[in-house]
């Protein structure tokens, strides 16, 4: 383990490279044509996800957009692999099984608690997502049907995602036939194909994209398949073979006499079989103890979105969208399946499990100014139906009970300009609940109402410097699983349904400044910077309730935690014509305002490391060719639990991307990646098994238009 000192010291030697990398880019930057333009550049690109599109680093709020190209760069496997490098955030769980991993944002969500993933909304094209079930993971879409992933951080979120969103919001976008498409030509076919040297993984996929006449469209389908994962010690990860196919049907229609109007209809699937893997897919020192068995998961999307821009009425941008959400997951073939029985033993017997989502989305977008104002107020109204199913061999679980979640969601977030220097950006959100269970509560009903207002605010100081702030309160319901679940008596008292608990409640507070400039070092290059501070309260935490043997029976669930979370992050990026680096830095520190007596610490388990990720690389313009290299780099910690507390340790990414544009080999894409290079042996301390080991990386697609 290295002492902090160690890890404080190597922090300012990699905040030492980042600058020695600026400096020696003019160097090399003369007469150079880059051949990705402002990819690398993350702080520069356009978010969709906070309200009125902006750059990400005129954005009040803390924010980071992956787009294709890191995709096809990172060729992902799970979310960790998606969400490397982002400043506070990452995956928890499991390290290598695709079903068996859940997002953690600055401390809030994990695998293994009940609901914890309500603190963060996920969506896909705008349609909301959820799934949670006794260790599993939370997110199983394939992500070669994704173009883009927006992670938007804090409390903030809750305006246009939905009350509760404590940790943020995470809305991925499924690719579009206009992607591919060439100017002048109609149709494209791409084919592609993957490898990874660790589990022997192989990837097939083809898209086609056709445009004609006043509409687009795209079908997209993938394979994979692999076997079993190695750490870096070359010790196997049980259960991480998986076979996988998935689909995207996707057509937009262009409509109206001023083509105005459009119509956006997205179907997607991802049906991931697994065999004879464990159970407990996300891993830890408790996996064997629940055996292995086939686990069947199938994720579909399907969303149909209309919005008329009104050419000539400012006050109107209208949008309806209809969307539905399923996922399920069934397992069979226990290799324990003997110990089937009612009660705690049912999580070894055959059953199935089901979140299915239908939403409504309406929302109006208004543009009004005058007197240096330039003003947009967005409002809106959602309402939402989420259905939980579940089902075993021997009968429903009390533990995973069935019901219905009902919402009404009514808000509005403003964005009003002045001078073009200073920003306002409030918001408000009012979601009404109604909740029914199924047959294990005997049908108790309960209703809730969660409220969530804030206020952004961002002042450019000048040209290179601005501020900017937020302040934030959200509430959150409980969730079915909180309400209804119960236990009976065993050795230890019964566990009744929970329906006094309280709404979590969180107030943050953020603040930051941003710092950019072109021309610095060289012609055309631009520096770009962001420093996020921010500090949260929780109160009303929701955890399973503790009993005494030979004591009363009590409520599975009770408001039992208040705690406090703060830290902050560092997102900063340098782009020249032939050299481009990226720094991010995060801390996260949290607090257990009421610990349990005897505590090892009051830090909260869900708490990440100390984190830092550089990246540096260059363009080679003539060659077509980009390489890079990456480090990232976490400190030791000590939580609460043994299981997420970790030693410190680095690793070393590099890849190399050729895409010539010349020729019969115009329309190639080629990208080769090292993960984990020296083979190093860790443990992230939110993982709950080992680092995935070296694995080479490699994929080739290949694009034909006409």
């Amino acid at each position: 383990m290295l002492p902090r000192r160690t890890s404080a010291l190597r922090g300012q030697l990699l905040i030492s490279t980042f600058a020695i990398a600026l400096v020696a880019s003019p160097a090399a930057a003369q007469d150079a044509t880059a051949t990705d333009g402002g990819v690398f550049q993350m702080l520069g690109r356009i978010i969709f996800g906070a309200g009125t599109a902006k750059v990400a680093i005129d954005t009040p709020q803390a924010v980071t957009a992956r787009e294709q190209a890191d995709l096809d760069r990172a060729q992902p496997n799970t979310i960790g692999d998606v969400l490397k490098g982002i400043p506070g955030v990452q995956a928890t769980g499991s390290s290598a099984r695709p079903l068996g991993q859940a997002f953690n944002i600055r401390g809030i969500g994990n695998t293994e608690q009940t609901a914890s993933e309500a603190r963060i909304a996920v969506s896909v094209d705008g349609a909301p997502k959820f799934f949670e079930q006794y260790r599993l993971g939370s997110f199983f879409g394939d992500f070669e049907l994704f173009k883009r992933v927006e992670v938007l951080r804090g409390p903030a979120s809750s305006t246009l995602y939905g009350a509760g969103a404590i940790g943020g919001a995470i809305a991925f976008t499924t690719k579009d036939a206009g992607d591919f498409l060439e100017d002048g030509k109609t149709t494209t076919l791409r084919f592609k194909s993957g490898y990874n040297s660790n589990g022997d993984t192989r990837k097939l996929g083809v898209i086609f994209a056709t445009k004609q006449g006043n509409a687009e469209y795209l079908g997209s389908l993938n394979y994979s398949s692999g076997g079993e994962i190695k750490d870096g010690g070359g010790t196997v990860l049980a259960g991480t073979a998986h076979e996988s196919m998935s689909g995207l049907l996707k057509g937009k229609w262009t409509l109206g006499q001023d083509e105005d109007q459009s119509l956006t209809l997205s179907l997607s699937r991802t049906d991931t079989d697994l065999d004879d893997t464990l159970v407990a897919q996300t891993g830890g020192a408790a996996a064997a103890f629940f055996g292995t068995a086939d686990i069947h998961s199938v994720d579909d999307t399907v969303s149909l979105k209309w919005n008329n821009s009104f050419a000539n009425n400012p006050l109107l941008d209208l949008s309806v969208q209809l969307s539905y959400t399923n996922t399920t997951v069934d397992k069979s073939n226990f290799s324990l399946g003997m110990a089937c029985a009612p009660g705690q033993s049912q999580v070894l017997c055959e059953g199935d499990f089901g979140y299915a989502t239908t939403t409504l989305k309406v929302e109006n977008t208004a543009e009004f100014g005058g007197g240096g104002w330039d003003n947009r107020v967005i409002a809106g109204v959602q309402l939402s139906r989420q259905e939980r199913s579940a089902h075993s061999s021997v009968g429903a679980y009390s533990f995973h009970p069935q019901g219905t979640d009902t919402k009404v969601g009514i808000y509005a977030q403003g964005e009003f300009v002045y001078d073009e220097r200073l920003t306002l950006i409030p918001g408000v959100r009012i979601d009404f609940g109604q909740f029914s269970a199924g047959d294990i509560a005997g049908g108790l009903d309960s209703d809730d109402t969660a409220i969530s207002p804030k206020l952004a605010v961002m002042y450019k100081i000048n040209d290179s410097f601005s501020v900017f702030g937020s302040l934030a309160h959200t509430e959150r319901m409980p969730t079915l699983d909180e309400r209804y679940s119960t236990e009976a008596a065993s050795t230890l008292p019964e566990r009744l349904a929970s329906m006094g608990l309280a709404k979590e409640e969180a107030d943050s507070v953020e603040l930051g400044f941003t710092f950019k400039r072109q021309d610095l070092l060289s012609d055309g290059d631009s520096l770009q910077l962001k420093l996020t501070g921010f500090h949260n309260d929780l109160k009303n935490m929701i955890a399973t309730t503790p009993r005494l043997p030979g004591g009363p029976a009590v409520p599975y669930y009770s408001n039992i935690t208040a705690a406090e979370l703060w830290g902050a992050e560092l997102e900063a990026s340098y782009d020249a014509d032939r050299w481009f680096s990226n720094l991010s830095w995060s801390k996260v520190r949290t607090k257990n305002k009421n610990p349990a007596v005897g505590a090892i610490s009051t830090t909260l388990p869900d708490t990440p490391a100390e984190a830092i990720s550089l990246t540096i690389g260059a363009k080679l313009p003539a060659q077509h060719l980009n390489i890079g290299w990456t480090g990232y780099y976490y400190d030791n910690i000590k939580t609460s639990s043994a299981t997420t507390t970790g030693d410190s340790y680095q690793t070393h990414d590099m890849f190399v991307k050729w895409s010539p544009d010349e020729g019969v080999l115009k329309g190639l894409d080629v990208n080769f990646a090292v993960e984990n290079m020296f083979d190093e042996k860790y443990k992230n301390n939110l993982a709950l098994d080992n680092g995935v080991g070296r694995n080479y990386k490699l994929s080739i697609a290949k694009s034909v238009s006409w």
